[in-house]
């Protein structure tokens, strides 16, 4: 039997990044049999400032309409993302270490020249390359080489320096990474961030282990406090990055009739016998109404959300298609997978709001918020269950 597999992506998305997860998903799924076919949405029903950001205060002078392991490991990553040299300036704080009065260069030079001297090895340079992030890499290695945390960081740098190279190769992962989501590309999930952590921590000669305790605590309690006060300052860029993911919901709500027969027309020229709609995010929320707003038949027997707000939507009388105390209608598809991530801040459990159609399946991309919204796609867990589930 031939079945079509129609992908329709979630808020905040825009060409580039729509092409790179649409690849990925089509690699996963693609086998004799099956048909994968997109629905991109985020150009002609997603938001924009159509008012040049007219009603956000001090939007240019504010940096507006420029171009565009454990839960506390997750949390730190939060903080790297946005301040790559932070564990290097929380070393740079710690007591110099003592030493006797050895000859040749002192550890901190040491330090320093070997950091600014070193180039990725082969095996390095291939595992970034694999997922898409060699560019990434070598930007990011660079702003890092050149950065004062590193010269801060290495006033106390001991003789072996295990500790502070492994927040160099840290701050180079996390700086790559989030290099790559500011250009649009999705994000990894944690077991590949942690594997490209391995191998740069393995060139640059780092043991496997996180900060101590006491400067991982100073990592984590002033982040809230440092990026709240910067927010105001950068209130126009912000807004620029949020609008995409925020307004793409606002709009959704007031004009969702466009995305949804623009669904409709994708699943009515997918080609075979049964369709298999594969929903992320605000997608899955069109989806649902779509699907329980209008009967496109039998052809599309399987609905499969992933980081949903569909039943938050329902739940508080949001979702356009039905309100409590009312149900699902009888030509919604009864077979309906939905999965997330409990650190995913948009996703939410559909098993117990409609449990005469919805599964749950709980992942963990290994990522903190916003990063764990679109880090499914990488995620092998996420794929398991999607197989499985298509059989």
């Amino acid at each position: 039997m031939e079945r079509s597999i129609v992908f329709v992506h979630g808020t905040g998305v825009r060409a580039a990044s729509y092409n790179a997860t649409f690849e990925v998903v089509r690699a996963a799924l693609d086998k004799p049999g099956r048909e994968v076919r997109g629905c991109f949405w985020g150009e002609t029903e997603g938001a924009k400032f159509v008012c040049g950001g007219a009603s956000v205060p001090r939007y240019r002078a504010s940096g507006g309409g420029k171009d565009a392991s454990d839960d506390e490991d997750i949390a730190v990553w939060g903080v790297l993302y946005a301040d790559f040299g932070y564990e290097l300036r929380l070393l740079g704080l710690k007591p110099a270490p003592t030493s006797g009065m050895g000859r040749g260069m002192p550890p901190s030079r040491r330090f320093v020249d070997a950091i600014e001297a070193y180039r990725p090895s082969t095996g390095a340079a291939a595992a970034f390359r694999r997922y898409g992030l060699l560019d990434e890499l070598g930007e990011a290695l660079r702003t890092v080489q050149g950065s004062p945390e590193l010269r801060d960081a290495a006033a106390t740098v001991d003789e072996n320096g295990y500790e502070h190279r492994h927040a160099v190769a840290r701050a180079v992962v996390a700086a790559a990474l989030a290099t790559a989501a500011e250009r649009g590309a999705d994000a990894v999930d944690g077991v590949v961030r942690d594997a490209l952590l391995a191998v740069l921590s393995s060139d640059l000669l780092a043991q496997s282990r996180a900060l101590p305790g006491k400067v991982r605590q100073a990592a984590v309690k002033p982040a809230l406090r440092v990026l709240t006060r910067k927010a105001a300052d950068r209130r126009g860029a912000l807004s620029d990055g949020v609008l995409p993911m925020t307004g793409d919901i606002l709009r959704y709500q007031a004009r969702g009739q466009g995305l949804r027969q623009l669904i409709r027309r994708t699943i009515e020229h997918a080609p075979g016998e049964s369709v298999t709609v594969l929903a992320h995010s605000l997608g899955g929320v069109a989806c649902v109404d779509l699907l329980a707003m209008e009967d496109l038949g039998r052809r599309v027997d399987q609905l499969i959300t992933v980081g949903s707000q569909a039943p938050l939507f329902y739940e508080c009388g949001a979702l356009a298609s039905v309100e409590h105390p009312g149900t699902l209608p009888g030509h919604f598809p009864r077979r309906w997978l939905n999965i997330y991530d409990p650190w995913d801040l948009l996703a939410y459990r559909a098993a117990k709001v409609f449990p005469q159609h919805a599964s749950d399946v709980e992942v963990s991309n290994g990522q903190p918020f916003p990063f764990a919204h679109s880090a499914y796609w990488s995620n092998s867990t996420v794929w398991d269950a999607i197989h499985t589930w298509l059989g």
